[in-house]
């Protein structure tokens, strides 16, 4: 006989389930298991995640939900009476039932939500289809019902369900947790009534956490939810009973009391369970377009008018790359995203909204002519590849940045024009990091403030690409590996707060994302409220929102561009000066005697000691030297600025490794400076494609010491190839590690 698991708790039962979803899967399939389900309470955030790695660990994916049914209406909230709910397991056997569970999910977190999202009968009747339902453990209606010792309101109920679901859909849920109060009874009846109905029945363990003995990391978890200790005997707690992901064989003998139909049922249902998601292609809000004209020529009209605009002459450069461009934007399909951003932003210069852009979109011309972005590319020499080329898979993505005092008002236009049910923020997800697992833990096991605090304090800081672990401070640190070894209290606190690391803590609302679909967003994604607010969010997080096939567009809200806004209106209103921040002085001679004379105060990121000390050493006289200061002053790159400076004032110091490297560094006097100067310095060299120098910058970008080293083999061997010598090849490479660091 076999076995699967169809009632699981990941870490996305938030504080309530220990289970990561990689560990889930992988003991399913060690343990020779064919399918498992995941049935988190009340929502889907591991859904997707959860559905891709099962296919690609060659195991069946069975997505659920144990969801809260209300005890009356979902509607109705009154204290007192609303406060209880009943649980119950819903699987997905098909599309249609996946959309459902998202219809469902979405439904008892908007309107039914009272202490936990809740459904009601009126809802499961609704959205029945294609769902096979689980009668739900302890705390499901039927049992609740047996607990009361009212059979006959148990089999109202159950008759009631299976008249709800369809007679093949609905099973008695029956499990073997005997340790719990009252469960023999409960059991004994749930089978009587299965036998006497003729309801079948299927055998589930509600497991939360992946081992035996993981069961005081599981307990702990639940104390540190319920803000409670492990001295508490009052306390929510089940760590008398085992709630571990059982193998075949512990399945087979702890069921062993329960008709053989119920060990065979989970096999059948898990057979029936089929659910193809696909993945990889994008869809894009239905923005209209006045006349007949299709995105492609909508966009190639504004682009081409914007020439004059901006005050450009059409010159064959232009042409040819706004050419270039649009044939890539077209055979993408991407010209869509491009109109709907234009009008957004459009739609903030209109209303006084200031906004900036960010990022390697400022590569494009056609994003210039458009009026998305404020920066010609031709005259900064900035690649359009970096921000789009034919190789790249993944979709554009373009940082908007808003004013942060205006920015629902771009929100707010957005569902206006798209249509409310189809625009929301993206969901994020805050997981337990090093120190403060250790300091949850220790308040849990009720030790004092002081120990838990003398451990946090022993792990240092994670870097930029390099979050801290527990484990990668053990390794660290001396004195807390010694504390480890030698004090007993610190190897139980350490030891839980690994098992606790990583854990799912909370969701909130992502800073920027927002999601604006071409249809009702339930029809894809699950939502809900943020958390005690009412910004309506995706349950799914910007990762899976994208693998899904919607955009993200980043609505990010900045301090600096509210404050420039009031400066703008203070001006005109104390002295009638109108200043158009769009088009300010770039070669102002007064701006750059200020900077030299080092009066930096205010200014963002110009301003601070070490930055304030290499301008006056700089006494920059362009835009480019400004850039450049910004580029440069970080970890890494930082070194080569005397390199600069000394260069600017001295250009007989100015050299090139390779004469190639001329056309793309001479605007910073030779130094690498940029993430652009690597990948075209890879590109010309080495002989890099787009896609494979986009991997470089990566690479670079995430820091992953194994990734670099791949890395530099593969381009010290492009150089050789590319006709430098070992020796220049070591030397490039010097130049340009430092970039793996924090290159800008």
């Amino acid at each position: 006989m076999s076995f699967v698991h169809l009632h699981n708790h990941s870490h996305y039962s938030l504080l309530d389930g220990l289970s990561k979803v990689d560990g889930m899967i992988d003991k399913a399939k060690k343990c020779g298991m064919k399918a498992i389900a995941i049935t988190d309470h009340g929502n889907m955030y591991g859904a997707i995640e959860f559905y891709q790695k099962c296919k690609k660990k060659d195991i069946k994916p069975i997505i659920g939900v144990e969801a809260y049914i209300a005890n009356r209406s979902r509607h109705d909230k009154q204290p007192g009476v609303d406060n209880q709910r009943y649980h119950m397991i819903l699987l997905a056997e098909n599309e249609t039932g996946y959309k459902n569970l998202i219809k469902m999910v979405t439904v008892a977190n908007l309107e039914g939500y009272y202490y936990k999202p809740r459904m009601d009968k009126e809802l499961l009747r609704q959205y029945h289809s294609g769902i096979i339902c689980l009668s739900g453990c302890l705390g499901g209606e039927l049992s609740q019902a047996i607990w009361n010792k009212d059979y006959a309101e148990a089999e109202r109920i159950a008759l009631e369900y299976q008249e709800i679901f369809g007679k093949d859909n609905y099973f008695i849920e029956v499990q073997a947790h005997h340790k719990l109060e009252r469960f023999d009874e409960i059991t004994e009846w749930q089978l009587k009534i299965a036998e006497k109905l003729g309801i079948p029945l299927v055998a589930t363990q509600d497991s939360h956490y992946l081992d035996h003995d993981d069961n005081k990391a599981h307990d702990t978890l639940v104390a540190i939810q319920t803000n409670t200790d492990l001295t508490d005997g009052n306390r929510l707690t089940n760590a008398i009973e085992d709630f571990s992901l059982l193998s075949i064989e512990e399945a087979m003998e702890k069921f062993a009391h329960l008709p053989p139909e119920a060990i065979i049922n989970t096999v059948k249902i898990a057979d029936r369970c089929n659910i193809e998601l696909k993945f990889g292609s994008w869809v894009f809000p239905d923005i209209k377009i006045p006349g007949e004209r299709t995105a492609d020529e909508e966009l190639r009209r504004l682009t081409y008018d914007g020439i004059a605009k901006r005050g450009l002459e059409k010159t064959k450069e232009v042409e040819d790359r706004i050419e270039y461009e649009l044939k890539i934007i077209k055979d993408k399909g991407y010209s869509p995203y491009f109109l709907v951003v234009s009008d957004l932003l459009g739609f903030s210069h209109k209303n006084g909204i200031l906004t900036n852009i960010r990022g390697s979109v400022a590569g494009s011309i056609v994003t210039f002519l458009i009026y998305i972005t404020n920066v010609n590319p031709l005259e900064y020499k900035l690649p359009f590849e970096r921000f789009l080329n034919p190789e790249r898979p993944s979709a554009p993505d373009i940082d908007m940045d808003f004013a942060d005092n205006r920015r629902e008002e771009v929100i707010q236009y957005a569902k206006d024009k798209y249509g409310s049910d189809r625009v929301a923020q993206i969901g994020t997800f805050g997981t337990m990091a090093a120190k403060g697992a250790v300091r949850d833990v220790s308040r849990a096991l009720a030790y004092p403030y002081d120990v838990g605090d003398r451990i946090s304090k022993l792990i240092p800081l994670g870097s930029q690409g390099f979050p801290m672990t527990i484990a990668r401070a053990l390794e660290l640190v001396p004195e807390l590996k010694e504390a480890y070894d030698k004090e007993k209290e610190t190897k139980e606190i350490i030891d839980l707060a690994m098992k606790l690391e990583g854990c799912v803590r909370h969701c909130s609302v992502h800073a920027a994302g927002v999601v604006i679909a071409p249809f009702t967003l339930t029809d894809a994604v699950p939502l809900q409220y943020e958390p005690r607010g009412e910004k309506i969010i995706t349950q799914y997080d910007m990762h899976v929102v994208e693998d899904i096939g919607l955009l993200k567009f980043d609505f990010l809200g900045i301090k600096n561009l509210s404050i420039l806004g009031d400066a703008v209106r203070l001006a005109k209103e104390t002295t009638g000066t109108k200043v158009d921040l769009d088009n300010v002085n770039l070669n102002d001679k007064k701006t750059f005697d200020m900077l030299a004379r080092g009066e930096t105060m205010g200014l963002f990121q110009l301003n601070g000691s070490g930055m304030t000390k290499y301008l006056k050493e700089l006494r920059p006289t362009t835009i480019h030297d400004i850039n450049a200061m910004v580029a440069l002053y970080r970890p890494g790159p930082i070194e080569s600025i005397p390199q600069y400076i000394e260069r600017k004032h001295d250009p007989k110091k100015v050299n090139y490794l390779d004469p190639r490297m001329k056309e793309i560094l001479i605007d910073s006097y030779g130094v690498i400076t940029y993430q652009d100067d690597v990948m075209l310095i890879a590109i010309h060299l080495a002989g890099y494609s787009w896609l494979e120098a986009d991997k470089l910058r990566k690479a670079m970008g995430k820091k992953i010491p194994k990734d670099m080293e791949v890395q530099k083999t593969k381009l010290l061997e492009g150089f050789k190839g590319g006709g430098l010598s070992e020796a220049q090849s070591q030397e490039l490479w010097l130049l340009i590690e430092p970039f793996a660091a924090y290159g800008f």
